[in-house]
């Protein structure tokens, strides 16, 4: 029998993880930038700490969670999204206490699990990067959420993305949309689908977020819910789109975009990318504010704002914008081996380069002396050491430099004790 990967699952390949690498290593960097620290949360959660965040009526709950009951008849479900969990760890850890700093920014990274149909861009385990801050009612937080979004890819090298962004409003401002949309789509329930016929009268603004072709005719006409913000919505949303211009930032507004979680309100936000070949993958951030979650989940009055991007799909973008991605790998030294004496001693060599904190290789295949030094030019070793069963006998080893093409024997004792002078000397140009 021969067995594959889940279907909706990759395998991440060496060589290909290094991509992964470097699109995490920059959010770290630039995060930490502005003062956002890792969270880690676990990979399952309790049901209700999803359902209650994310909402019933949402397709994630309805339809898509890896839920399940454990061994004590616990009902669990794989993470579906990165929100719920960190607010969950926030209200459990008590990191609203007053000897933290607010907002409290965190962000996480890791595996999220949604059982939908497999497609580009689009796996039942997919990889996020998402940030949350905590504790402030500020547009310009707002703002400053999603600066730090379009900074992360202007770093990456992407050029070809737009900020869209609109507003969910406050509770009055859903309540009196609620009734609009809801007077708005009746008249063609029956023509909606079997989904937004439910969702029509629990939850009409879902109807919005539907992709089926039956919905999509009704949802271009829908009332706009910007005509049915309240005064202070509004007046939050000009604070919003009024720092955006005054930080120079192009955007873009519209009516129609809601999010698929129930938690959201005020702001919200996508990136997109206008690659070529993104297709309907072109979302690469989403986020907005949840002022209600954490009370939702047991805490006190807490506003939140957040994003999260699909790394699979960020990978996908640079690909379509054809950005180089840097290398990391390097390889600062090979010991070619030649002779079955020196098997033992290559292994010290390398290990004693290694402990001066040098990346060394050497071979393990029991090759000849040609196979080893190709195989030395082909990972770009900068420093390629030359062990024969005579050198050995000497305590010597002969030293070249892939980059200088210079040479040097030197007595094996000074590998051992003084790699890191060595190192220097060898990759020092010498001029005449």
């Amino acid at each position: 029998m021969s067995y594959q990967r889940p279907k909706g699952t990759n395998d991440i390949l060496p060589g290909e993880s290094d991509n992964w690498l470097f699109i995490e290593e920059t959010a770290r960097l630039l995060f930490n930038d502005y003062q956002y620290q890792e969270i880690r949360t676990p990979i399952f959660e309790h049901y209700e700490v999803i359902a209650r965040s994310v909402g019933d009526t949402t397709d994630i709950v309805s339809k898509e969670m890896y839920d399940f009951y454990d061994k004590g008849d616990r009902h669990v479900t794989l993470r579906p999204e990165g929100t719920a969990p960190v607010v969950r760890a926030f209200v459990e850890n008590k990191l609203f206490g007053p000897e933290y700093q607010k907002p409290y920014k965190a962000f996480y990274m890791g595996p999220m699990f949604r059982y939908e149909r497999p497609q580009k861009g689009r796996l039942r385990q997919f990889h996020q990067i998402g940030v949350e801050a905590l504790g402030s009612e500020n547009p310009t937080l707002d703002v400053e959420t999603m600066s730090m979004a379009m900074d992360y890819f202007k770093q990456l090298g992407l050029k070809n993305i737009r900020l869209v962004i609109n507003s969910l409003g406050d509770k009055e401002t859903r309540q009196n949309y609620r009734q609009a949309l809801i007077d708005y789509l009746l008249p063609h329930e029956n023509e909606l689908s079997e989904d937004s016929k439910r969702r029509l009268h629990e939850n009409p603004l879902r109807v919005l977020d539907s992709k089926d072709k039956k919905d999509q005719k009704f949802v271009t006409d829908a009332p706009s819910i910007l005509d049915y913000l309240s005064p202070y919505a509004k007046e939050y949303f000009e604070q919003v789109t009024k720092t955006l211009d005054h930080l120079g930032t192009p955007y873009e507004i519209d009516h129609r975009m809601v999010r698929g979680l129930d938690y959201y309100m005020h702001t919200i936000f996508e990136i997109m990318s206008d690659a070529p070949g993104m297709g309907s993958q072109s979302t690469i951030c989403a986020g907005g504010r949840y002022d209600g979650l954490v009370e939702e989940l047991g805490g006190p009055q807490t506003p939140g704002i957040g994003f999260a991007m699909g790394e699979e799909r960020i990978l996908m973008t640079l690909a379509q914008e054809d950005v180089l991605i840097p290398v990391a790998k390097q390889l600062d030294a090979y010991v070619v081996g030649i002779g079955a004496l020196t098997n033992i001693e290559s292994l010290k060599i390398v290990q004693s380069i290694r402990n001066f904190g040098f990346s060394a290789d050497r071979d393990f295949m029991d090759r000849k002396a040609k196979a080893q030094f190709k195989s030395a030019d082909k990972a770009g070793a900068k420093l390629i050491l030359t062990l024969g069963e005579a050198e050995l006998e000497n305590g010597t080893i002969n030293v070249k430099s892939s980059a200088t093409r210079a040479e040097k024997t030197f007595p094996l004792t000074e590998i051992y004790h003084h790699f890191d002078e060595i190192y220097d000397e060898m990759m020092t140009p010498v001029f005449d």
